[in-house]
């Protein structure tokens, strides 16, 4: 091939990929998810003190605009629906591109099940890979997560267009257009505020001290991850968000707890702090125990922010004009609570309780 033509080849390849890439992005599905990961990549670098890594148990649970009003903390999730832990590493490589937080915070729930039970539905795959930038870290973080004999085959992991390529109608929305970047501000910062109600009882399993061991091939991954964190230098602590227990998840739990403790760093199991947190299993959850409603997730927000203000040095950054994003966010996430404690006392009163599609 002639130099002329190698030339030709490579621009026709640049080009390609110069339309291919934010045609991807505006084309993927919007969503929660979405809004989330879109609004991290477009948060000034290094302004976030602490990244929240897993599964649902961590956006309706933990809002950043309130643990900043608390305590001046910046503190975002990169969350997705069934986060398998096996995403966790590429999560925090993910991360380390545009942000130098002083602290990641791991949500342990997922832990107690088998990674081929997620590999059920490869959705819980795609909401790591499918909300990534196009990098070499998403190539590994495909490469690690889906085997080559998967039902879907790795090129739509690669190239995601081709899960999405129906979605070509939505273009023409402002909401899509926005992400051609794939970064966006999340006016909440990646908190979602649920109005739904879905009364539990407590079960307070505190008292139990002995281990069951979890699944050999989530310690393998829990192990692998306080390795890389420990080479890399990394702070972390690791917690599992209130949610209605059982004498066997105790145990688990305890043996994670013994897994960690070696390292230095902390395990924060906030089902053991049931009074502190004043949770009302009646009130503040929105599907029966096993995600906080806007009740909740003030109540869980607030404990966990005065956690890192007494276990960490902090700077508290409120007040410097850099960070006047997250004021704006405090506001709009207090206004938006308060409408949403409103429908859920109207719900509890009318017992209009949240109704569990069966999947």
């Amino acid at each position: 091939m002639k130099k002329k033509e190698w030339i030709k080849t490579i621009v026709f390849i640049a080009g390609f990929f110069l339309i291919l890439i934010p045609l991807t992005y505006m084309i993927r599905t919007n969503g929660d998810i979405k809004d989330i990961f879109v609004g991290f990549y477009a948060e000034k670098k290094d302004t976030i003190d602490v990244v929240m890594i897993g599964s649902s148990p961590v956006y309706p649970y933990y809002a950043g605009p309130k643990i900043w009003e608390d305590t001046g903390i910046t503190c975002y999730p990169l969350s997705s629906n069934m986060q398998r832990p096996k995403a966790a590493v590429h999560l925090v490589e993910e991360a380390e591109k545009t942000q130098d937080p002083e602290l990641y915070i791991f949500e342990m729930r997922m832990y107690l099940g088998p990674d081929e039970r997620l590999t059920q539905n490869m959705a819980y795959t795609r909401g790591v890979t499918d909300n990534m930038k196009y990098s070499w870290n998403r190539i590994k973080t495909i490469n690690d997560l889906v085997e080559p004999n998967e039902e879907e085959p790795r090129y739509t992991y690669y190239f995601d267009i081709f899960k999405y390529h129906s979605n070509w109608k939505t273009l023409v929305l402002p909401s899509q257009m926005v992400t051609f970047r794939y970064e966006y501000p999340d006016p909440l910062k990646g908190a979602v505020i649920r109005d739904d109600i879905g009364p539990s009882e407590m079960a307070d399993y505190s008292w139990v001290t002995d281990r069951q061991a979890i699944p050999e091939d989530q310690e393998e991954v829990l192990r692998n991850l306080l390795a890389y964190l420990q080479e890399k230098g990394l702070n972390a602590l690791f917690i599992v968000s209130p949610n209605t227990m059982t004498e066997e998840k105790q145990r688990q739990y305890n043996y994670i707890a013994d897994i960690i403790a070696p390292t230095g760093y902390q395990f924060l199991n906030m089902n053991d702090y049931y009074e502190e947190l004043d949770i009302d299993f009646e009130m503040d959850f929105d599907d029966y125990g096993g995600h906080a409603n806007a009740f909740g997730m003030e109540k869980c927000s607030a404990f966990l922010g005065e956690y890192l203000k007494n276990n960490y040095s902090f700077t508290d950054k409120r007040g410097q004009k850099e960070y006047e994003s997250w004021d704006k966010a405090a506001e709009l996430w207090e206004e938006q609570t308060e409408i949403a404690k409103q429908t859920i006392l109207g719900k509890k009163e009318r017992s209009e309780f949240k109704v569990i599609e069966e999947e």
